[in-house]
C-alpha cells in the first residue's frame, strides 16, 4: 500500500520537480526490478516519496538518482520501503471488527453452502505486517470454531513488499500492536517471548501471504469477503472505480467488501454494491 507522510510536506515543498522522463524511468525500474506497478498511484504522492530518497542519497537530482537505482539493488529496496506503509495493529478500528463478528461472519457462513464454493474465502488487501489478516483469523478461530470445522476458511493476505511479508509470516509483534487484543485472546492465541508476542500456529494456518499489487487482479481467486482498508486513498479516482469493478467480479453473490473509514464507492461501481453499514464502509455485492 502506497503511503503519503504528511510530515514531510514542509521539508519537500521546495524540492525541484521530478521531470516526466526521470519519473517514467524510476517507475520502469521499480516494475522491472520488483514487479511494482506505480502507474495507477497519484503522481504527487509518489514524487514526494521519491524525493525523500533523492535527498537521503545526496543525489543532485532525479536523473542522478535513476542511475543510482540501476547500479544499487539495495537502494531499490530502500525506495520500496519508503513507498509502502506498514503501520498497523491488531483489530485496528474495533467497531468494524465488532460488526464483522456479530453480523458479517454469521451472514457469510451461509454463502459457501449456497454457492458450493467449499469454504469461506477472505482476501486482505495491503496486509502489511499481517495484523489485519491475523485479526480475522483470531475472530474465526475463537468465535466460529464449529463453522470452521464444518465449512472451513482461507485468508489470502497480499502486499507489495516482500520483506514485510516475511515479517508477517513470522507473526511476532510488540506490545504496542496488541493494545486492542483482549486478555482472553492474548492468553489463548499468543505466546510471549522476551516481551514480544508470537501468533500461535492455529491462527497462522488460516492465512496465506502473497506478494502482489492491485495491478494484477486477474490472478486472484474468487472470494466472499474483501478487506481493502486505507488503500484507495492513494489511487486516482478512475483507478479506484476500475478496482472496485474487479472486486465485484471476484466476490461471490452476496459477498462483502470493507473499505477504510475515509474511503467510499465511486462512479459506476456504486451500482454493484449495497451498503450494509455506511459508517464502517461495509458493502454487499448486489
Amino acid at each position: 500500500m502506497i503511503s503519503v507522510a504528511s510530515q514531510t510536506y514542509l521539508e519537500l515543498k521546495n524540492f525541484p520537480d521530478i521531470s516526466p522522463e526521470a519519473f517514467e524511468a524510476i517507475r520502469r525500474i521499480m516494475k522491472n526490478a520488483r514487479g511494482i506497478n506505480l502507474d495507477s498511484y497519484k503522481d504527487k504522492c509518489i514524487k514526494r516519496r521519491i524525493a525523500i530518497r533523492v535527498r537521503a542519497t545526496n543525489c543532485i537530482g532525479a536523473e542522478e538518482y535513476c542511475n543510482l537505482l540501476l547500479q544499487d539493488e539495495e537502494e531499490i529496496d530502500r525506495l520500496l520501503k519508503v513507498l509502502t506503509i506498514h503501520v498497523s495493529q491488531f483489530f485496528r478500528n474495533p467497531p468494524m471488527f465488532t460488526k464483522l463478528r456479530q453480523e458479517i461472519f454469521p451472514f457469510l457462513f451461509s454463502l459457501p453452502e449456497i454457492n458450493g464454493t467449499g469454504g469461506l474465502h477472505v482476501w486482505s488487501v495491503g496486509c502489511a505486517s499481517g495484523e489485519e489478516p491475523y485479526s480475522v483469523s483470531l475472530l474465526l478461530s475463537h468465535f466460529f470454531a464449529p463453522e470452521l470445522e464444518r465449512i472451513g476458511a482461507t485468508i489470502l493476505a497480499t502486499d507489495v513488499d516482500a520483506a514485510i511479508l516475511d515479517m508477517a509470516r513470522e507473526g511476532i509483534y510488540g506490545e504496542e500492536r496488541l493494545v486492542e487484543v483482549s486478555d482472553e485472546l492474548r492468553r489463548e492465541y499468543f505466546v510471549e517471548r522476551d516481551g514480544r508476542y508470537q501468533v500461535v500456529p492455529e491462527v497462522k494456518s488460516l492465512v496465506e501471504f502473497r506478494q502482489a499489487d492491485l495491478g494484477h487482479l486477474d490472478s486472484f481467486p474468487e472470494c466472499d469477503l474483501i478487506l481493502c482498508r486505507n488503500v484507495f486513498i492513494y489511487f486516482e479516482r478512475s483507478q479506484q472505480e476500475a478496482i472496485l469493478h474487479r472486486f465485484a467480479d471476484k466476490l461471490h453473490p452476496g459477498g462483502v467488501l470493507i473499505l477504510g473509514k475515509s474511503e467510499t464507492l465511486v462512479g459506476g461501481a456504486r451500482s454493484r454494491f449495497q451498503p450494509i453499514c455506511p459508517v464502517e464502509r461495509i458493502y454487499r455485492k448486489v
